[in-house]
């Protein structure tokens, strides 16, 4: 029984891992579930076990990017070392490197954008912007953020601004370099609105910490 799920479990996976590719390349509309089975190497029996339609697929897609903007969230929340503007730098660092190299957070990136299949979902874009939303108001209560800070216009701007360099880059066919987009909109932002003691300890340390691509264990 235990090797059955397993089997059943690493079937799904596969599946999962081939929409993606196929969403991420074709969009949701002109995805072809003939194209994802044969990049599974699934029977179509086992993909509608596990998946009643191409919406589902799609679905479970956005449901596994969850999970990792989540796992992603979770680790930098865990550093008591750090502040509340680094750990959003470490948030939104570990995520450009998601954006660069894992599959899955391409393609939920492609199908919340969509304009066949976004109003049916929304991907990380609720739990990232309540991450942020979270770390600004820690950042105003700790003096690095200036008192008079709006935290929904903050959220809201910071939020825009890293979608904003998503599309330039994907514009551009894929800019390797996120991470410095992303850093580098955040510095603006934060700067516009931090206190001049958080100002001058950055001039001189920077930022304290920095995303690893191997503490993403296997994201293809």
């Amino acid at each position: 029984m235990a090797r059955q799920q397993e089997r059943a479990r690493r079937t799904r996976a596969a599946i999962i891992r081939s929409a993606a590719v196929e969403f991420g390349k074709s969009g949701y509309a002109a995805a072809s579930l003939n194209r994802i089975l044969e990049g599974s190497r699934a029977t179509k029996g086992a993909m509608y076990f596990h998946f009643d339609s191409k919406e589902d697929l799609a679905r479970a897609v956005l449901d596994s990017a969850i999970e990792r903007y989540s796992t992603t969230i979770d680790r930098w929340l865990v550093r008591v070392d750090l502040g509340p503007l680094d750990i959003l730098h470490g948030v939104f660092d570990e995520i450009a490197l998601r954006l660069v190299h894992d599959i899955i957070v391409q393609a939920e990136f492609r199908l919340v954008i969509d304009p066949g299949f976004r109003r049916q979902g929304h991907g990380g874009c609720r739990m990232l912007s309540s991450t942020i939303r979270n770390l600004t108001v820690g950042a105003i209560e700790q003096g690095q953020l200036r008192p008079d800070t709006d935290p929904d216009r903050f959220t809201r701007t910071l939020a825009g601004a890293l979608i904003g360099q998503v599309y330039i880059a994907d514009a551009h066919g894929g800019d390797p370099d996120l991470r410095t987009r992303f850093r580098e909109a955040l510095e603006v932002v934060v700067q516009a609105t931090c206190t001049t003691e958080w100002a001058t300890g950055f001039v001189r340390s920077g930022w304290r910490a920095s995303a690893r691509l191997e503490e993403l264990g296997s994201p293809t």
